[in-house]
């Protein structure tokens, strides 16, 4: 579960530090709130995506989801792009504890 947990994250990370030119360029977003509040999320999900192996690093990961979620309102597309990342987040926990189960049996 961790790795599918961790793949997501880095993929995000990716996609968000991708949204802080678009909010600059396109969306005429203050360069340095774009980079702060994009480039700080992105930051925070490569750095969870180290942390998995601790417990409460899979809910801070869905505090996370909602967070990348709410960058929607600087970039609109980010409310489809944080649901379709939060909908891959859940997917990989109930895979992961499928996995889970099937090997402890």
């Amino acid at each position: 579960m961790r790795r599918l947990l961790a793949t997501v994250l880095v993929c995000e990370a990716i996609v968000i530090a991708l949204a802080i030119p678009v909010a600059v360029a396109v969306l005429g977003v203050d360069g340095a709130t774009a980079g702060g509040v994009c480039g700080g999320l992105a930051v925070l999900c490569v750095v969870l995506a180290g942390l998995l192996r601790f417990g409460w690093a899979v809910p801070a990961g869905g505090v996370l989801q909602v967070l990348i979620i709410a960058t929607g309102f600087m970039v609109p597309t980010m409310f489809f792009l944080g649901a379709l990342f939060g909908a891959l987040w859940v997917t990989a926990i109930w895979l992961g504890r499928k996995a889970e189960n099937a090997g402890a049996r």
